[in-house]
C-alpha cells in the first residue's frame, strides 16, 4: 500500500477540521507564549573541542542551516502535564554536559574551546491550539522543520530549540531543532528515551557514556592520534581507487536538494531479515547493510558501493549512548564483484569494521588530504550515498508500541510519502527499527528516482530480502529478483580508474574551462591501456597562446569542483598542440599535429615545466 501524506492519529486528543488555520492551511495556535526554564546542579567545565564537534562546527559556520541542524517530534504521552514535560527537560540538562555547553568566538576561524555551565536557563514556546487538523504529526513535523531555519549562535545560544504543542491545554508534541554541534541524530534518540523514561517515573542511572570533553582527551593521547593517522590513511586509499561519485550517469545533474521522505514498513521485510540471519549465520544489521549496498551498486551499474555510515562511529564502548555530536562518517567500501549474495555477505563484516575502525579523523586534515588526492586523481569526490542504522538505539527501548504498534498490525508491505528535505546526499536512508517490522527513510534525489521508481527500489530490497531468507542468490539475477534495473549509460559513457565517465563531457568541460579553446578527449594516448585500466588524454589546441599540462588540469578541477554535470574525470595526460585537425572528433588527426608542451598535468609543476 503507497500513501501519499504522512501518517496521522498520533499524539493525545482528537483531530478536528475546524481547527483555525493559518493562509498556507497549517493549524494556528489559540495561544501561545514563552516560559522560562531555569536549571543548576551541574559542573562548570572548560577545555577543547572534539574532533566531531570541530567537524560540526565548521559546518555549521559554511552550510545553509536546514542542511545541517537536526530536528525530531516527541509525541507526549497521554495524561502527561506540561510541568511534568519541563521537568524533564530540565533534569536532561542538567544530566548531560552537551547541553550546557558554548563555544566561545575566537577572534579568527571556527571555536577551539567548549565550555560547560554549572547553572542557566533555556525557554521553551508553548502553542495550545484548539484543533491540530487532519494530521497532527505532519503538523508537529512542520513546526520542528521551521525550528531548523537559523543558523544557531554557538557562542551563546542553548543548542535545543523547543516547542510544546498542546491541545486545548493537553501536551501532545514536543518539536523540536537541535545544533550539530552538540547532539547528531542518534544523540537526539537518547534523550527522547530518557525523557520518556522520566515522564514514566523513572530514575536514571548514572551517566557511564563519555562527555564531550571526556571524549576530547581520549582523542589527544597517543593511541588516539594513532587511530587519527589510520583514518587518514584509510579515506585517501578509498577516495583515490574508489569511485567518486556513485550515481555518475547521464541523467544525474545534481538538483537543489529538494527530496521527498519516503517510508516502507513492511513484517515481511523483517520476518525475511531474520530468516537471512539465521540462514547465514550473520547478525541482522551486516544483512540488511549488505542487501542495501548491494541493491545500490546494482541500481548505478558500479562494482564497489562506497557509503558513509555516520552512526557506525558509535561502535566503541563508551560511544554508543553518548549524547555528543559523534558526526563523523565511517567510510565504507564494500566490494560488490561476486558470484552471489552470500559471496558480498562474507566479505561485509571485514569492509563494516574496517570503516567502524577509521571513523575517528581530524576533520580539516582530512578535507585537505581529499583535496590533495581529488586534485591528484582527477576528480571530486561525492558523498552521494549514506546509510544510518539507528535500529539498535531504537530497538533498545523494547517492544515497539503506541504508532509502532500500530504499523505492525498492518504493514505487511507499506509505503508511504511524507515531507520534503533538503540534502546535500543523492541518496540516504535511516534503517530505524527492524523488529517487529522493518522501518525504513529514504530520501532519493527525483533526478536519479522518480517517484515509482524510489518506490521499486524499496520494494526490491524486501523482495531481496525475502529471496536470500532461504537460498543464496545469483548476483546476475538481481534485476529479475527485485525488479530494480541498472543505469543505461549509452554513447561514450565507459569506466575509467574506477569511475563512470564520458570523454565527450570531459572535453566540453575542459574546453570551457580554456574560454572554448578546442579540445579532443580519447582513452587510447596512442598507446595501450595501463595495467590497471583505460587512462584518458587531452589533446587542447591552444593557438599558441601560453598553457601548460598543469594549468590545463588546474583550470578543469575547478569545474570539477564546482556545480558540474555528472561523469567528469580529469585527463592523466594533456597533449597541447598548436592548431585543431580539419577533423576534430578524429583521434589520428590529433596524432599526427605538432605537439608543443605534453605531460601529466595533476603533477604539480617543477622548473622545467616554466
Amino acid at each position: 500500500m503507497v500513501r501519499a501524506a504522512g501518517r496521522a492519529g498520533l499524539g493525545t486528543g482528537t483531530a478536528t477540521d475546524t481547527a483555525p488555520t493559518t493562509a498556507s492551511g497549517a493549524p494556528r495556535p489559540g495561544r501561545e507564549r514563552t516560559v522560562t526554564v531555569a536549571y543548576a546542579g551541574g559542573e562548570e567545565r572548560r577545555g577543547p573541542v572534539t574532533m566531531g564537534q570541530a567537524n560540526m562546527i565548521r559546518c555549521i559556520l559554511r552550510d545553509d542551516p536546514l542542511h545541517i541542524n537536526n530536528h525530531a517530534v516527541w509525541p507526549v504521552p497521554a495524561g502527561t502535564a506540561p510541568d511534568q514535560v519541563l521537568d524533564a527537560l530540565r533534569e536532561l540538562v542538567v544530566r548531560h554536559e552537551a547541553l550546557r555547553t558554548t563555544f566561545p568566538e575566537p577572534a579568527t576561524g571556527a571555536s577551539r574551546t567548549q565550555v560547560v555551565a554549572a547553572e542557566g536557563d533555556f525557554t521553551v514556546r508553548l502553542l495550545d491550539h484548539e484543533g491540530f487538523g487532519s494530521d497532527p504529526a505532519h503538523y508537529a513535523e512542520t513546526v520542528a522543520r521551521q525550528a531548523r531555519a537559523g543558523r544557531f549562535r554557538l557562542d551563546r545560544e542553548f543548542p535545543l530549540r523547543i516547542a510544546l504543542l498542546s491541545l486545548r491545554g493537553a501536551p501532545a508534541f514536543v518539536s523540536l531543532s537541535s545544533s550539530h554541534a552538540v547532539t547528531d541524530g542518534s544523540a537526539i534518540a537518547v534523550l527522547r528515551e530518557e525523557w520518556l523514561a522520566l515522564l514514566g517515573g523513572a530514575v536514571l542511572p548514572p551517566v557511564e557514556a563519555l562527555t564531550p570533553l571526556d571524549l576530547a582527551a581520549e582523542e589527544a593521547t597517543p593511541a588516539g592520534l594513532r587511530r587519527t593517522e589510520a583514518s587518514l590513511r584509510y579515506w585517501k586509499q578509498i577516495i583515490g581507487t574508489g569511485p567518486q561519485e556513485m550515481f555518475a550517469e547521464p541523467a544525474a545533474t545534481r538538483t537543489d536538494g529538494q527530496q521527498p521522505q519516503l517510508t516502507l514498513r513492511s513484517l515481511r521485510g523483517a520476518r525475511a531479515l531474520a530468516q537471512a540471519a539465521k540462514r547465514t549465520g550473520s547478525p541482522s544489521p551486516t544483512v540488511l547493510l549488505t542487501a542495501w549496498c548491494t541493491l545500490v551498486a546494482h541500481r548505478a551499474g558500479q562494482s564497489t558501493c562506497v557509503a558513509a555510515a555516520p552512526l557506525s562511529n558509535r561502535s566503541r564502548p563508551g560511544l554508543a549512548r553518548s549524547v555528543n555530536a559523534l558526526s563523523q562518517d565511517a567510510l565504507l567500501s564494500l566490494d560488490v564483484r561476486g558470484p552471489s549474495f552470500d559471496a558480498v555477505l562474507r566479505k561485509a563484516w571485514g569492509a563494516a569494521l574496517g570503516a567502524y575502525r577509521h571513523s575517528q579523523f581530524d576533520s580539516v586534515r582530512l578535507w585537505e588530504a581529499i583535496g590533495e588526492t581529488t586534485f591528484e586523481r582527477g576528480s571530486h569526490f561525492a558523498r552521494d550515498v549514506v546509510f544510518n542504522d539507528v535500529s539498535g538505539l531504537t530497538e533498545a527501548r523494547g517492544p515497539a508500541q503506541g504508532q509502532d504498534t500500530q504499523d505492525a498490525q498492518d504493514a505487511e508491505l507499506d509505503l508511504d510519502w511524507g515531507p520534503v528535505q533538503v540534502l546535500p546526499t543523492r541518496l540516504l536512508c535511516f534503517a530505524y527499527r527492524t523488529q517487529p517490522l522493518l522501518h525504513l527513510g529514504m530520501w532519493a534525489d527525483p533526478a536519479l528516482f522518480p517517484r515509482e521508481e524510489a518506490e521499486t527500489f524499496l520494494t526490491g530490497l524486501v523482495k531481496l530480502l525475502e529471496a536470500v531468507a532461504y537460498e543464496d542468490v545469483p548476483l546476475a539475477a538481481l534485476t529479475e529478483v527485485t525488479g530494480v534495473r541498472p543505469a543505461e549509460r549509452a554513447g561514450d559513457w565507459r569506466q575509467v580508474d574506477g569511475c563512470w565517465v564520458s570523454p565527450a563531457a570531459v572535453a566540453d568541460a575542459l574546453s570551457g574551462a580554456l574560454g572554448g579553446l578546442p579540445v579532443h578527449v580519447t582513452t587510447d594516448g596512442g598507446s595501450a591501456p595501463a595495467p590497471d585500466g583505460e587512462r584518458m588524454t587531452a589533446f587542447i589546441a591552444s593557438g599558441g597562446a601560453p598553457l601548460t599540462p598543469h594549468g590545463a588540469h588546474t583550470a578543469l578541477m575547478e569545474t570539477i569542483s564546482g556545480p558540474s554535470p555528472s561523469g567528469l574525470l580529469a585527463p592523466v595526460r594533456y597533449v597541447i598542440v598548436h592548431d585543431p585537425p580539419a577533423a576534430p572528433g578524429d583521434s589520428s588527426g590529433w596524432f599526427r599535429q605538432r605537439i608543443l608542451m605534453e605531460g601529466n598535468g595533476r603533477l604539480r609543476p617543477t622548473r622545467d615545466d616554466h
